[in-house]
Parts: structure tokens; C-alpha cells; sequence
């Protein structure tokens, strides 16, 4: 039976309840600049206050434990911001390791009528942090393109100087590519639509990471809660969960999906 924790209010006052070093695996996707009003509250949102939580993680995370933040930037006079680098680099600063950094393109990003001379956006950054190595890797697979056919045998990369070295050879002859590899930092995905939250990301993208970075029975974190996304995905897959949400619409919302899940 796992443990769902929810909670309603500013998760800089409520993350203050949960013990330091006791969570395994954050996922979330904190306000974007002023992309989105989230009911009046993103005024609240400014950078002392995304600094105050990224340190917060920090002490929360387990050592081993592993924080994916889902990030994109405004766009403010023909210039993006960059707040999504700045607090990636702040984490750095906490104590965190960057220890990948992944997109998420949208197939079904929403049309721009006025982007300007500039390409339309379809996705957003999702920084992985680690609090020193991670814990858990548990990689996602996709097919393999050229499943059963005989392997090149061994693999090289390029050197400082422009050369090729060899990284490895496969010494048994005969020997057939896998069925399945781990799939690439770039994953595709549509954007969820629905559920009455301006923000929402796929559930099939908090799934992924949830496998990806914790086991069974770990201790699953959303400070944002939002719609309640990631208490759905961790309830499901046997993950202790708990979720921080400001807004009381949102919360009530969150409440009703994870609790039906």
C-alpha cells in the first residue's frame, strides 16, 4: 500500500514538515516566468523565491536522490530569458550535479500566431540533478532500427586531436545487435490537454522519469503539484508520493485524479 501525501499552501512553508534526506526522486515543472497565470499566483514567482525551493530540494534530497526539473523560458522583447539556465546553474551552486540535460519535444505544440522572426517552440528543457551519483538507473528502451543483424563489432569515438579511437571490440563472432537500446536524452511526447490546469505535462513523460530514476516504494516529490500529473504516474507505479499545490482550484483537482487513479 503506498503513502500519498498531499498538502495545500506555499511549498516553501509546507516543504518545512518533510524530514531533510528523505526523498528519493523529485518531478516537477515549476512556473515558466509569466508564460501562465496559474489563477493570479505567478506573481508570486520571481527568482529569490525558485532559489529558496532549488535549495530546499537540496536538503530534502536523499544523498543518491534526483531531481528533474521540467523548465521552458519566456519570450520578453525578442530575447528568451534564460531563467531555465539560471536556475539550472543555481542548482549547481546548491550542491546538485547536473547530471543530464534532456528535452522534451512536443508533438502537438500549441500554434504561435506572433513569433516573430524566429522558430515556433516545441519543447521544453527537463535538467536532471543528482545530490552525487545517482542512486537508481533504471534506462527506457526503445527497438532497435537494425535488430538481429550482425554487429560492426566494436565502437569508436574521436579523439582530442581529430583522430578515432577504439572503444571496444566484441571479440565473439557472429554476434547480433539487441533487440532494444536505452533511448536518447530527447524525448517525444505529445502535451497534455485537458484537466483544467493551463500547464499540464503527459503523464507518459512522469512515468518515464519515475521508472527511470526510482524503485518501488521510494519517496516520489512534487512541490508543484498543479493538476497532480506525477501523484497519478507515482501511485501507480508503487511509489510513496507527496505533492505541494498553492492554488485550492488546482489542489482539488490534483486531489480528485490521484485519488481515482
Amino acid at each position: 500500500m503506498v503513502s500519498i501525501n498531499l498538502m495545500q499552501g506555499d511549498c516553501l512553508e509546507r516543504m518545512r514538515e518533510i524530514p531533510h534526506n528523505s526523498i528519493d526522486l523529485t518531478v516537477t515543472s515549476p512556473p515558466y516566468d509569466n508564460l501562465r497565470t496559474y489563477n493570479g499566483n505567478n506573481d508570486l514567482w520571481c527568482e529569490d523565491v525558485w532559489k529558496g525551493v532549488i535549495e530546499k530540494l537540496y536538503a530534502k534530497t536523499k544523498p543518491g536522490g534526483v531531481v528533474v526539473w521540467v523548465v521552458g523560458d519566456a519570450t520578453i522583447k525578442g530575447s528568451e530569458t534564460g531563467t531555465s539556465f539560471k536556475q539550472a546553474l543555481y542548482a549547481i551552486d546548491c550542491g546538485f550535479n547536473l547530471h543530464d540535460t534532456m528535452i522534451w519535444s512536443k508533438t502537438n505544440p500549441p500554434p504561435q500566431t506572433k513569433v516573430g522572426r524566429r522558430y515556433t517552440n516545441s519543447f521544453e528543457y527537463m535538467f536532471v540533478w543528482s545530490k552525487g551519483r545517482p542512486n537508481t538507473f533504471n534506462p527506457i528502451h526503445t527497438n532497435c532500427t537494425t535488430a538481429g543483424k550482425p554487429s560492426s563489432g566494436g565502437s569508436t569515438q574521436r579523439c582530442a586531436n581529430g583522430g578515432r579511437q577504439e572503444l571496444r571490440k566484441i571479440r565473439r563472432s557472429g554476434k547480433l545487435v539487441n533487440d532494444t537500446k536505452p533511448l536518447y536524452s530527447v524525448w517525444t511526447s505529445p502535451k497534455s490537454n485537458g484537466n483544467d490546469h493551463p500547464a499540464p505535462f503527459h503523464l507518459t513523460l512522469a512515468e518515464d522519469h519515475i521508472k527511470s530514476w526510482s524503485n518501488g516504494g521510494d519517496l516520489v516529490f512534487d512541490p508543484f503539484l498543479g493538476s497532480g500529473t506525477t501523484g497519478v504516474a507515482a501511485k501507480s507505479l508503487g511509489r510513496d508520493f507527496i505533492g505541494i499545490e498553492l492554488d485550492p482550484t488546482y489542489f482539488q483537482i490534483a486531489k480528485e485524479r490521484i485519488e481515482s487513479a
